[in-house]
């Protein structure tokens, strides 16, 4: 691990990434970055426009060059990264050795409430609720092993939990 605080939230699309590590960035006084936003950046578009004009192999290299380019700086931060940030192009393996990763472990349920009306996110875009459910239960069902990789994992997370976990952790 890097001799910088650098925590890397990985989970599900709605599974509280950002809901948390900004919170969690501001109690540690640390900065927060949302990968998602860097790559909108770097790409001068919106995560959608990337899935719709250059497909998803073309994001998840992006994705990658900016979480490797993260993981590489001489920076604190907690991240929120994209959902599958860490299961492509070896992700989690960058994120395991830069600093602290934690899964947000929150059942497909909830999930589901979570994301009901959020048009947003391009592997989640369905009909109805019910293929929305389908296709969230399958992409949480492939995800599993990459995320089991997580040095901590949060069963529904809050933060208080969290920030308990990274206290207990960084105190090893």
């Amino acid at each position: 691990m890097s001799d910088y605080l650098k925590i890397f939230l990985v989970g599900m699309p709605g599974s509280g990434k950002s809901t948390l590590g900004r919170p969690l960035a501001e109690a540690l006084l640390l900065p927060f970055v949302d990968q998602d936003k860097e790559i909108e950046r770097r790409a001068g578009k919106t995560v959608q426009a990337i899935f719709a004009e250059d497909g998803e192999a073309y994001f998840r290299l992006l994705e990658s060059e900016v979480l490797k380019h993260w993981a590489s700086t001489d920076m604190n931060f907690v991240m929120a990264t994209g959902g599958g940030a860490p299961c492509f192009h070896d992700g989690m393996a960058v994120i395991n050795v830069a600093g602290i990763s934690v899964f947000l472990d929150v059942p497909v349920e909830e999930l589901l409430s979570r994301t009901a009306t959020d048009k947003g996110r391009p592997l989640l875009q369905a009909e109805d609720l019910a293929e929305k459910k389908v296709k969230l239960t399958a992409l949480y069902d492939r995800r599993q092993t990459c995320y089991a990789q997580a040095q901590i994992a949060l069963k529904e997370p809050t933060l208080p939990a969290l920030q308990q976990a990274i206290d207990t952790r960084l105190r090893k």
